[in-house]
């Protein structure tokens, strides 16, 4: 396991680059799938239109009017963060992680270069002035410009993303109470960024993408078919982040031995004991592993703040669900095209999403919970109405196909 992208460089290349503790390899991955997502939904938006599915819209811009003070003093506060807190920990990074510890103890500290950060803000403040006064006009005036559906993804991940995040730590602390009682008691970043629970920002962020879209004459269902693929294959990237960080998304205890059928396949597809793991789980759990630490006779290194494995090995279910995840990605890619009927894509997208995180759940460690006198976990019940929903909707945004074909 990589913690950070500093143990991967170290351990692959034998690089010694304490700034790169400060990459979170989840972090990263979940970074890339939103790229991954975006690039494939500006793709589909292009497609669309092309072919008269989508429309561009107008909008009444100012041409020549200077953006004003609030620009200038947002790039003068990145100017800020750059100079004083960025420069100084790349500047110290081999003393500050030296000893081990999360980088984000520093990140979030209030040490740094005050006077380099001084130096930033005016520079990038300056620079966006010049910019500014650059493009003014004596007489500003307003012209009216086509907005294409494409041009518009930047938003609409933006929009997704914040919406994704929030939720996802919403539904994670609705499934672990006594982490909201301590993240409402002391409450922190650091706090907030751990513990998420992807059905919770598939839901927010999926209602904050569909105000978007009102908002700007995108018709929503067209929106979610192009959206449907990206999303797929998103979501394997992010599981790949947590395969490699060993973010705790992992299986129940599988001491079993590896069955015939999978003689091809490594060990670590059939059991894996997450050396170095990123939360460097140390003694018993619930789930019926145990957290031991890394020894010379082990075979794996000894990564300094995260030195443990579990005992016995338990199932990579991370793993399994990127390679479902990539599968049924390139069965909606290849299917986008085919599907004319708006939210037929989408339909199918939730129903192979709701079965695919039912059945991991079955190998899979979460809180249980009781619901209509039956014991599940909340993904369990998401992905059942997940799987419901998309039933419900492919059913009825093909009503009038339907009645044709039994009428005949």
């Amino acid at each position: 396991m990589y913690p950070n992208l500093y143990f991967l460089f170290l351990d692959l290349f034998g690089w010694d680059i304490p700034a790169f503790k400060l990459v979170n390899s989840f972090g990263l991955m979940v970074a890339l799938a939103f790229v991954a997502g975006g690039s494939l939904l500006k793709s589909d938006l292009k497609r669309r239109e092309s072919e008269g599915e989508l429309q561009a819209t107008e909008r009444e811009q100012w041409v020549g009017k200077a953006a004003g003070p609030l620009a200038w003093g947002s790039s003068a506060f990145l100017g800020l963060l750059l100079g004083w807190k960025v420069t100084w920990l790349l500047w110290n990074a081999s003393a500050l992680f030296s000893a081990g510890g999360p980088p984000q103890q520093h990140l979030f500290s209030g040490e740094g270069y005050p006077l380099m950060g001084l130096v930033g803000a005016v520079l990038f403040g300056y620079l966006r002035y010049r910019e500014d006064m650059a493009q003014r006009l004596e007489t500003p005036r307003k012209e009216m410009v086509k907005v294409h559906p494409w041009e518009r993804t930047g938003n609409i991940t933006l929009y997704a993303a914040v919406g994704g995040v929030l939720g996802a730590k919403f539904f994670h602390l609705l499934e672990y109470p006594e982490e909201m009682v301590a993240f409402f008691t002391a409450p922190s970043l650091q706090g907030f960024l751990g513990g998420l629970t992807i059905y919770g920002g598939l839901i927010v962020g999926g209602l904050a993408v569909a105000v978007y879209a009102k908002r700007h004459g995108i018709p929503f269902l067209n929106l979610a078919d192009a959206t449907a693929p990206g999303l797929m294959l998103a979501y394997g990237i992010g599981r790949i982040g947590c395969q490699i960080s060993g973010d705790g998304d992992w299986g129940i205890p599988n001491p079993n031995p590896k069955p015939n059928w999978l003689s091809w396949a490594p060990d670590w597809m059939w059991s894996y004991q997450f050396p170095n793991n990123v939360n460097a789980v140390f003694g018993p759990r619930p789930a019926g592993y145990t957290g031991k630490l890394i020894t010379e006779s082990d075979p794996w290194p000894i990564f300094e703040g995260f030195g443990t494995y579990l005992s016995p090995g338990v199932y990579p279910t991370s793993f399994y669900e990127t390679t479902m995840a990539v599968v049924i990605f390139a069965f909606l890619w290849a299917m986008r095209k085919r599907w004319k009927v708006p939210g037929t894509l989408f339909s199918v997208y939730l129903m192979f999403n709701g079965m695919e995180r039912f059945w991991i759940e079955k190998i899979r460690v979460n809180a249980p919970m009781e619901f209509m006198g039956k014991v599940m976990t909340q993904a369990e019940l998401i992905a059942s109405l997940t799987f419901i929903s998309g039933l419900v909707l492919l059913l009825l945004v093909n009503k009038k196909s339907l009645l044709r074909r039994l009428g005949r």
